[in-house]
């Protein structure tokens, strides 16, 4: 009896130092297993099956307190089940927790022993309510084939990356289980094969968005528009156009808009120029009904990146809109439906509607390039190549024969490329030598009644052209007083043609008197830049303004 105990006793020794190798092992890499069981009222046990069960399962049954799979030490520190199968060795150190030298250097539980009533069912646990059935740690996966043969094997406790995983986020994790979840072993995977799955995946992305989603062409609802004229328009519709008077308060605060407001533009057809359009870096474009109630109609959300340009068609049906996501959409609002869809070759940050020929649009952006599309045919039918890298703003001349576009193009003495005067039908260049200023001119406009046109410089002033060959600039008469600062803003003239209005940087709406460029009126419009000013075509004391802060006033 003493030699057979003493062979026992040594035999333990040997497992130990065995125990230690692994406990160190495992205490930096994954996460300890512990036997799933307890001691019933009646100090019998139940054996388990040799398949592993899920993991689910086991610890929600360890945590309710089910009595299955415990294995009960014997005397003489036995080292064997009742099934006569040997223990592995982290259940034997459990089992007899003085027989594992190591035991110091065992990671300690951190989460509190979850016992529940007898009398009450089980409940399932925090990680079995979030972890599949069939998730095995990665303890357990790495020495799985080692336990199975050893004999009866239970699940082992979830690895803290899992449990980390399965937490709903917001939950504070402790910087042990922070480490732990740092120190598992993640397999290493070759950089090519890396390389490609992150490009099938961009590709899965980019379909799933194609397929679903605001951007992916989803037909907005229809514009509810009545189709009476506004009370206010009514009077002035058969009636010349009087002398514009200058605003002086806000009539409306449109604040829509989650991001910065690039453009707006009053609805061309006089009986429907109560709609206001403005285009924003948000994603979305709006009409308004800016002169009755303030209030949005409806928004767009056709395209995934900012809409930079978006322009009312002439006949105030159909809205033509470009952006940073390579795209044009031209929108009718009696239907919601998209009639026309295409894909630039560049980011979209201007587009013009051609004066006579309404099925034909010019748009630039981001490229040397200025195109010509066709609506009917949804193709490139002209293209205008010029050494620039960016075309600021378009503006047609002469009822659409010719065009101008202004570039970023600028030398150290001079800017010979910053407006270009261009042929549209054989689309050869008219003129680059119209501006010899070293500014860039991000906007222009055109004059109502006179043959001239408008350029909004960098250098803080408004120049003025003549509109015909060839196109000189006026030396005596310049805008002053508002600051651009590499902002894109906007001016206009009224109706008549007697005020000019331009936006400021530091967020002012300066009024001129075009004759005399004398300063008419300072408006201190936003708190933020003021990108974009309009009068309106028919009500003579309107005007319209949007700034960076992504806010819109009408002012009368």
């Amino acid at each position: 009896m003493y030699a057979k105990q003493f062979v026992l006793e040594g035999q333990q020794e040997t497992v130990s130092s065995m125990a230690s190798l692994v406990a160190y092992d495992d205490s930096e890499s994954e996460a300890e297993t512990e036997p799933v069981g307890s001691f019933n009222a009646a100090s019998q046990t139940k054996d388990t099956s040799d398949v592993l069960k899920p993991f689910g399962q086991d610890f929600a049954s360890e945590a309710a307190g089910v009595t299955e799979g415990a294995v009960l030490p014997t005397e003489h520190g036995s080292c064997e089940d009742p099934a006569g199968h040997r223990l592995p060795l982290v259940r034997l150190w459990r089992s007899d927790p003085g027989s594992c030298p190591s035991q110091r250097l065992q990671w300690p539980r951190t989460e509190p022993d979850v016992t529940f009533p007898t009398d009450k069912p089980p409940r399932p646990s925090l990680w079995t309510s979030h972890i599949p059935a069939g998730h095995v740690p990665l303890g357990a996966a790495r020495f799985r084939q080692v336990k199975l043969s050893w004999g009866t094997y239970h699940s082992p406790e979830p690895s803290f990356c899992a449990q980390t995983k399965s937490e709903t986020p917001g939950k504070n994790v402790n910087s042990l289980q922070r480490k732990r979840c740092e120190d598992c072993i993640v397999p290493y995977t070759p950089k090519r094969l890396r390389q490609s799955q992150a490009l099938s995946m961009e590709t899965g992305k980019s379909k799933d968005g194609e397929a679903q989603g605001p951007s992916a062409g989803r037909a907005p609802a229809p514009l509810c528009v009545t189709p009476r004229v506004s009370e206010f328009i009514q009077p002035y519709l058969d009636s010349q156009y009087k002398e514009t008077t200058i605003p002086r308060k806000v009539l409306f605060h449109l604040r829509s808009h989650r991001g910065p407001v690039n453009s707006i533009q009053w609805c061309p057809v006089f009986a429907k120029s109560h709609m206001l359009l403005s285009a924003s870096m948000d994603k979305t474009f709006k009409v308004w009904n800016a002169v009755d109630s303030g209030r949005c109609l409806q928004t767009y959300s056709l395209h995934s990146e900012a809409v930079r340009a978006a322009r009312w068609s002439p006949c105030g049906q159909r809205i033509l809109s470009g952006g940073f996501d390579f795209t044009l959409h031209l929108t009718d609002l009696e239907t919601g439906t998209q009639l026309f869809s295409g894909q630039s070759d560049f980011r979209i940050t201007t587009l013009k509607f051609h004066p006579k020929d309404h099925s034909l649009f010019v748009c630039g952006g981001f490229h040397p390039e200025v195109k010509a599309w066709d609506i009917r045919t949804g193709k490139v039918v002209r293209s205008y190549k010029a050494t620039i890298q960016q075309t600021l703003d378009i503006l047609f001349l002469q009822e659409g024969s010719e065009f101008l576009s202004s570039t970023d193009a600028s030398s150290r003495d001079s800017a010979d490329r910053t407006i270009i005067a261009w042929d549209f039908r054989s689309s050869a260049k008219i003129s680059n030598q119209i501006f010899h200023e070293r500014y860039t001119c991000p906007s222009l406009t055109l004059h109502p009644r006179e043959p001239v046109f408008l350029a909004q410089t960098n250098g803080n002033y408004l120049a003025l052209f003549s509109a015909v060959w060839p196109y000189r600039m006026s030396r005596r008469r310049r805008y002053e007083g508002h600051k651009v600062e590499g902002y894109s803003v906007g001016c206009e003239c009224s109706p008549d043609g007697d005020l000019l209005v331009t936006g400021s940087a530091d967020g002012r709406v300066l009024l001129y008197s075009f004759r005399t460029a004398s300063r008419a009126r300072t408006l201190q419009g936003h708190a933020q830049a003021c990108v974009g000013t309009t009068f309106h075509p028919v009500l003579p004391s309107v005007l319209a303004t949007c700034s960076w802060e992504g806010d819109i006033k009408i002012w009368h």
